[in-house]
């Protein structure tokens, strides 16, 4: 099966950034959207100016980003009618920039990244499964069953394209703002785990237990598994750190 994107995983690529002076934060979101899967290798990126109007950023600051993506080796720009940024598929460069990242962000700091948005999540679900109606919980349904987790990288896209398009079936704006927000900063982390092929079963376990009180309107069983699925996240996302403390690998065997 091939990995489907939804139209929310690039929205929380391209969202407005909270602090629009800084080239770092367009380039960690670029950097996100590539890492995760969502911005193909090959893929042009949008134009400089699109990109300024995008981020809410000026030009000045969408170059000198895309600047620190080249020095990455993430994207190479080409010049002429059909040129413009195109992104690079690296994977030793994704897992050191990954690993670079957990090491700098301490035990503590994870665990409430956790809990934070496993609340935004659980609220999402469960206002989903009271709201949405038979045709909206069908296509969710569909989704989630054409969607691709063969692999560590289709699940890592595939799984945060689900958890946005059930955020859009909870009908409330703020809720969808939020989770596009935090999986922008969080998601590449959170999603670490997808790795491994025991996870990434589990993660469509729970998908699948969520479309289910969804269709059947069951908001506080929504919930319950919103919440068992960022928690089996979480709990992997702290192994692949402390196997990092120890110097040990990010991923484990089958990294997909």
């Amino acid at each position: 099966m091939e990995t489907r994107v939804g139209p929310g995983a690039r929205e929380a690529v391209f969202a407005q950034l909270a602090d629009a002076g800084r080239a770092e934060q367009v380039a960690r979101r670029l950097t996100d959207g590539i890492i995760l899967g969502v911005l193909e290798p090959g893929e042009r990126l949008p134009s400089e100016p699109e990109l300024a109007r995008r981020f809410g950023v000026a030009l000045i600051t969408v170059r000198e980003g895309l600047g620190i993506l080249r020095d990455a080796g993430l994207v190479e720009t080409r010049r002429g009618r059909d040129g413009g940024s195109f992104v690079v598929h690296d994977d030793a460069e994704h897992r050191a920039i990954l690993t670079a990242r957990l090491r700098g962000i301490a035990m503590v700091e994870l665990g409430d990244m956790a809990v934070y948005f496993g609340a935004i999540l659980a609220g999402a679900a469960e206002r989903a499964a009271d709201r949405a109606s038979p045709d909206e919980a069908a296509r969710l349904d569909a989704w989630l069953r054409a969607a691709d987790f063969s692999t560590g990288a289709a699940a890592r896209t595939n799984q945060g394209g689900f958890l946005l398009e059930l955020a859009v079936l909870s009908q409330s704006a703020r809720l969808v703002r939020e989770q596009i927000r935090l999986q922008a900063e969080y998601g590449p982390l959170l999603l670490l785990g997808l790795g491994d092929e025991v996870a990434r079963a589990e993660a469509v376990a729970f998908d699948e237990r969520i479309v289910r009180a969804v269709a059947r309107h069951r908001p506080i069983r929504a919930r319950a598994a919103a919440g068992e699925l960022v928690d089996s996240l979480a709990r992997r996302l702290i192994a692949a750190k402390s196997r990092v403390e120890r110097g040990g690998a990010l991923d484990v065997p089958d990294a997909g």
